[in-house]
């Protein structure tokens, strides 16, 4: 069996095209969108033709305002085929298209398929890069339960700071308001994120 190369991270305009899809298929107007985000309809148009590059957090709550998990923008909008029961899926690693965010911040879907209450990825952090390029605390749904696999994360909460390095882990309530970031000058960090869903 030879295995397949990576595929290349999504293109602005390859992410903006499935934003704008979900957000059309769970019937909601561009300004309406504009309105539960806080941001001018202007910015969401950019960000669906690809003009503007997401963060993180712009994208996490893109994705909590249309009610759909973070793993639905990884595929095209087409629902995969679910593995019947009793079966199993396999995705390789050639099979998904990573997410590249503002700041150079990519997340890489890990499970097969999406999986009903659980969202499971690796995310990269280069030297500096944050989950919200202003800076400002994020807010979603779930539970995040997180292992640092290589360099230096930070998780900043309203009146806590803690360092993660190589092997250290960390859960929270996703509704605590944190920022995620790689302080570091020089070395990129990795991590693994399993988020569950009430």
């Amino acid at each position: 069996m030879t295995a397949e190369p990576d595929l290349t991270a999504l293109d602005a305009a390859a992410l903006g095209a499935r934003l704008r899809e979900l957000r059309e298929r769970s019937g909601r107007s561009l300004r309406s969108v504009a309105r539960d985000l806080g941001i001018s309809p202007s910015a969401v148009s950019q960000i669906e033709r690809g003009t503007m590059r997401p963060s993180v957090g712009r994208l996490i709550s893109y994705v909590t305002v249309l009610g759909v998990p973070l793993a639905e923008v990884f595929d095209p909008v087409a629902p995969p085929a679910a593995a019947p029961p009793h079966r199993f899926a396999v995705r390789r690693s050639f099979e998904v298209a990573p997410l590249r965010l503002a700041g150079g911040v990519t997340f890489r879907r890990l499970s097969p398929v999406p999986t009903p209450g659980v969202e499971f990825f690796e995310s990269t952090y280069p030297p500096g890069a944050r989950a919200n390029v202003h800076g400002e605390l994020l807010r979603h749904e779930g539970y995040e339960v997180g292992t640092v696999t290589a360099g230096e994360l930070t998780i900043e909460f309203e009146t806590e700071f803690v360092a993660l390095g190589p092997g250290d882990s960390i859960t929270f309530p996703c509704d605590r308001p944190h920022l995620i970031g790689n302080r570091s000058a020089t070395a990129t960090a990795v991590a693994t994120w399993l988020i569950v869903h009430p």
